[in-house]
């Protein structure tokens, strides 16, 4: 295992295996105008290294990790793998997704047979690697067991076991301990460097998307920051600690501070939210509950108007990413101001925090109005028959101006903030959007 700067500094110094080189990518939005979601690009991945992507929503991480798995062609620029240009699916990776994305009609060992029958080896080779797998990861006397009788650590670990079973020489994990509690996302981050650290088998590589900074400073030799509209690089930070890593060093801590100030600086820059009538036809929704932006804003009231935002973090005990999600929405409402590390109530949200309830969705309901997308199907709404719209228009309203975002993440946000501020109903029976006024009013007399 690396447990030595030596080693390391061997692995910061090693051959790269693929590369980013120049990459920018488009998408064409339906009416044929481009959006551009990644900017020059330049990365590599060196042997025996694990590189995190981190960076805010929207920056464009995943949409790199697909590129150098071969599932997208850049707009621009290239993709090398051992020196070649790649052409087609990478032959050298294997993708562990947030999601499991496990079929429940099969088995674990079926799900992971499943990929390397799909490379038509023989039917002795398929059993004995899948086999090898499930044992690498822990799920020894599960093989026979369906997802449904699994707990989350235990599905991402079947998800894990079938990215090894190909011998992938560069491991892409997308996110992949954000749908497990905190201890077993401890366990597994533990679990996949050992895996990774063996010198007898691969990964050579690591290539990860998080959120988490604890978790990449925990994971990472390499720790890339993006920024994002379009996604860019913004810096690099090496990252020299020896391991096994203690997440209590000094050390360790350090670099998370570190990591705080960088982010806090790209992220939460003191600039006024775009809004009216030259602000973007729609702005990505951070993922954050209405519930917990008003709960921010009461935080803050009760400390004099600001706090800083790793302090905030720190009272709530809610990890830093998240903290900067529901800092960023409650900006984009203009409820808040963010110079440099502080968060600062701003006077409309001084205003909803002092309102009594029904003056707070109305509050809240005026600064949704602000944004591109509530009112783009507010407009819609009142002119649709009943002033209803499927779920599935909002679905691909959102696709369209947004096709970099998770559109079922956005919708869930919007439909969380717009029940809040009495702006449209949702109908989980009939999967229709109305607007509020037309789901409470009266019924005409008889």
């Amino acid at each position: 295992m690396a447990t030595t700067t030596n080693a390391a500094e061997t692995r910061r110094n090693g051959r790269a295996l693929c590369e980013v080189r120049g990459v920018t990518h488009e998408f064409v939005l339906p009416h044929g105008a481009p959006l551009r979601v990644l900017e020059n690009i330049d990365l590599a991945i060196r042997s025996e290294e694990i590189v995190a992507l981190l960076g805010p929503s929207g920056c464009g991480k995943s949409t790199i990790l697909r590129t150098v798995a071969g599932l997208m062609q850049p707009t621009r620029g290239a993709v090398l793998y051992h020196g070649e240009p790649l052409r087609g699916l990478n032959p050298g990776v294997a993708l562990v997704f947030q999601s499991f994305a496990l079929y429940p009609w099969m088995t674990v060992a079926e799900n992971v047979q499943a990929v390397l029958r799909a490379r038509r080896l023989p039917r002795r080779e398929v059993i004995e690697r899948a086999e090898r797998a499930v044992h690498l990861v822990g799920l020894a006397g599960f093989e026979e067991a369906y997802p449904r009788e699994l707990s989350g650590g235990m599905k991402q670990r079947v998800g894990i076991a079938r990215a090894l079973a190909v011998d992938p020489e560069i491991l892409l994990l997308d996110e992949p301990f954000s749908q497990v509690d905190a201890l077993t996302a401890e366990s597994l981050r533990a679990e996949v460097i050992d895996i990774w650290a063996a010198a007898d088998r691969n990964p050579s590589s690591i290539l990860m998307v998080s959120h988490d900074i604890k978790e990449v400073v925990y994971m990472a030799d390499r720790i890339v920051i993006l920024g994002k509209d379009p996604g860019h690089v913004q810096t690099v930070m090496e990252n020299r600690l020896p391991r096994p890593r203690d997440y209590r060093s000094p050390e360790y801590l350090g670099m998370v501070d570190r990591l705080h100030e960088l982010i806090t600086g790209h992220e939460l820059p003191d600039l006024p939210a775009a809004r009216g009538p030259g602000a973007p036809a729609a702005e990505p929704l951070p993922h954050a509950q209405a519930s917990e932006i008003v709960g921010l804003l009461e935080y803050l009231d009760a400390r004099g108007g600001r706090e800083d935002v790793f302090r905030i973090a720190n009272d709530t005990n809610r990890d830093f990413g998240y903290v900067i999600n529901i800092v960023q929405a409650a900006e984009m409402l203009n409820f808040v101001d963010t110079p440099r590390r502080m968060v600062v109530l701003d006077r409309t949200g001084q205003r909803l925090v002092q309102a009594a309830a029904d003056e707070r969705k109305a509050v809240f309901r005026e600064q949704l109005l602000g944004l591109g997308l509530f009112r783009a199907i507010e407009a819609t709404l009142r002119r649709a028959p009943g002033h209803r719209v499927d779920r599935d228009f909002v679905l691909e309203t959102i696709i369209f101006r947004m096709p970099q975002e998770n559109p079922e993440e956005i919708f869930e946000t919007f439909i969380s903030w717009a029940r809040f501020g009495n702006l449209f109903a949702y109908d989980e029976t009939t999967e229709t959007i109305s607007l509020q006024e037309e789901v409470e009013a009266p019924s005409s007399p008889a």
